[in-house]
């Protein structure tokens, strides 16, 4: 009913506020308690119910569920009688005792508060970055105050997603603007890094008011101890990334040095990542999403480097204790080689040109994109010693990466692959056997036929292996769903119980057919009962064909009116390609002998297309 335990719902006018009281502080403190509590059927009817609490702890001593009973105490209550009441039944008494004091019209007054229930939206299913999701069958929905957010709501959810983006946006530019000493005197770049980091101040708060699943699985919505768990764990982090740094940078007489080292610290935004990756086995399944992943983690650290690369060759590039240019630097070449070289500025003292900051920061990620992927042109190249020394970092870097990705993207492909390789090499193995044993080409051609036409409709799914996995009652639910045809298309399983279905559709097998193939012959014992699902056969007899049998058709024997095993009398032919359910004598009679009550509605509301049994003795040009 997804409603709360403590019959919020069938509260009425008369419910007593105090027993309401205690019921709900008996749920919050985790106790066992016993109540007298007058309720209200749907149609507004008052009952009296003994209410019991009683909570259940797992191994570790933690409240999981709270076991509830109610027992119907109406007629133990006695109330007042006098001469008005005189005759009346004693729920009748009990009726008007409690609603003396209230008119018809009020008494009848439904409920105007509905309770709210808290359902977990597909949305979080699939995108949950935060905490586990609790699954709705575990325990009901959280009772949480006003101002307090579940976890795993849309709402935040979706938010997570923006403080994701958010975040990979610090780590590509943050990175920049320490090694290439940007001060933002942009207005636009102002605004939208001051935006940033006011969103990361917001989250900081929606983390004081957000749920989190306790040690014991259960749901946290106590606000003392939401506060106290993120004050233990992420506050810290996440005050120290979303301080407006950039605000303090803006200003001229800021030393670069500690404007870089104030932009750093929002590099600590990045430990946000480390809640993301907890829940990145949710999507190892897709091989595309894993694929982008890496990519974009290659493209990222490649990145880095480039802004640790640029900035060794700006510390190297020029000599601040002489004054003097070093010519063996990447960033004196690159000048030279593109036409923007540096310049000594007599009035002023200083260096001077050079290539532009887009220029310099390109020709960085270029260097480090040809180094991690060990391709290396060489036409920019280290030349200082410690340039050689982050290169051979880099490439130990690189040569991990790139294994690591093209490793993975191998596994996804052979993954894409595998169902495609498993049917080549199946037909491999099947042509080979039919030529090492010299089969016949007519006999040959149909094995062939039917490993294809088996495949494209089972799609190389093993069914059996599948059910041996899961459990018996979840075995027999996807029995019952795989044969809900059969079940709903014959009136003879109309009556029968849950328990009864469960059992046939245990017992059923579905088998797939390619035109030609025999599914009896004549002669043959008939041991099943055949329900044709799709597709078309023929009933041959004496070489002539005395019935087409379809969709909704039934062939076989009544063998549980019959001692003997009945042999056919018949050939049965697949025309088309068929799906046929068939169950077994044995299975049939052992189902049917346990449940009798459907065993006769079974033999009577069953009717076979063909009985096999029985020869017919009309030919088809007769009957045509």
């Amino acid at each position: 009913m997804q409603k709360s335990s403590t019959c919020s719902f069938m509260y009425g006018e008369l419910t007593d506020k105090k027993t309401i009281e205690k019921v709900r502080q008996t749920f919050d403190n985790y106790e066992s308690n016993c109540f007298e509590v007058l309720l209200y059927k749907k149609n507004r009817t008052p009952v009296w119910f003994y209410m019991q609490i009683a909570p259940i702890r797992n191994e570790h001593e933690k409240v999981v569920l709270f076991l509830c009973t109610f027992k119907d105490i109406t007629l133990f209550k006695q109330p007042i009688e006098d001469d008005s009441t005189k005759g009346w039944t004693k729920f009748a008494r009990l009726t008007r005792a409690l609603t003396n004091s209230r008119s018809v019209l009020q008494q009848l007054t439904p409920m105007n508060k509905t309770e709210v229930v808290h359902k977990h939206s597909r949305l979080a299913e699939v995108l949950q970055l935060g905490s586990d999701i609790l699954p709705q069958y575990k325990q009901e929905a959280p009772k949480t105050p006003p101002h307090i957010i579940l976890h795993y709501c849309a709402f935040k959810t979706t938010w997570d997603w923006v403080i994701l983006i958010l975040t990979f946006y610090t780590a590509i530019m943050v990175p920049y603007n320490v090694s290439f000493k940007t001060k933002q005197n942009n207005i636009a770049w102002l605004v939208l890094d001051s935006v940033v980091d006011v969103i990361f101040l917001v989250d900081i708060v929606l983390n004081f008011h957000t749920t989190f699943v306790g040690p014991g699985g259960e749901v946290i919505s106590d606000p003392k101890l939401i506060r106290m768990n993120y004050l233990k764990t992420w506050f810290v982090i996440d005050l120290l990334s979303c301080l407006p740094y950039d605000i303090i940078n803006a200003f001229e007489n800021v030393d670069e040095g500690i404007s870089s080292l104030f932009s750093s610290l929002k590099v600590v935004r990045l430990l946000r990542l480390g809640r993301v990756a907890r829940k990145l086995d949710h999507y190892l399944e897709y091989g595309a999403a894993v694929l982008v992943l890496l990519v974009c983690v290659f493209g990222l650290v490649a990145h880095w480097l480039a802004c640790i690369w640029y900035s060794i060759g700006d510390y190297e590039v020029i000599d601040e204790v002489t004054n003097t240019i070093q010519i063996d630097s990447w960033l004196y070449q690159l000048a030279l080689s593109i036409g923007t070289p540096y310049r000594y500025n007599t009035s002023a003292g200083i260096w001077e040109g050079g290539p532009s900051k887009d220029s310099l920061y390109v020709s960085s990620l270029y260097f480090t994109m040809t180094s991690l992927t060990t391709i290396g042109f060489g036409n920019i190249a280290p030349t200082t010693d410690v340039e050689k020394m982050f290169s051979v970092a880099m490439m130990m870097v690189g040569s991990l990466l790139y294994a690591t990705i093209f490793g993975n993207v191998t596994t996804i492909f052979q993954q894409m692959y595998a169902n495609t390789n498993r049917y080549h090499e199946m037909l491999n193995n099947v042509r080979d056997f039919l030529k090492l044993y010299q089969v016949p080409k007519g006999l040959s051609e149909r094995v062939m036929d039917y490993i294809v036409s088996t495949w494209s409709m089972s799609k190389g799914i093993d069914t059996e292996k599948v059910l041996s996995i899961c459990p018996k009652d979840m075995r027999a639910d996807i029995c019952v769903h795989l044969n809900r045809k059969v079940f709903n298309e014959h009136p003879a399983f109309r009556l029968a119980s849950d328990g009864c279905l469960r059992a046939l559709a245990v017992e059923f097998q579905t088998i797939h057919c390619a035109p030609g193939d025999l599914i009896y012959h004549a002669g043959e014992s008939v041991d099943a009962l055949c329900f044709v699902v799709s597709g078309s056969l023929e009933v041959i007899q004496d070489d002539e064909v005395v019935a087409i049998l379809g969709k909704g058709d039934v062939f076989g024997d009544i063998f549980w009116k019959e001692t003997t095993l009945a042999h056919a009398c018949a050939n049965v032919r697949a025309l088309t390609y068929c799906d046929l359910h068939i169950i077994k004598r044995e299975a049939l009679l052992k189902v049917l002998d346990f449940y009798t009550a459907f065993a006769n509605s079974f033999s009577r509301n069953l009717t076979l297309t063909c009985n096999l049994r029985k020869r017919e003795w009309f030919s088809m040009a007769n009957a045509l």
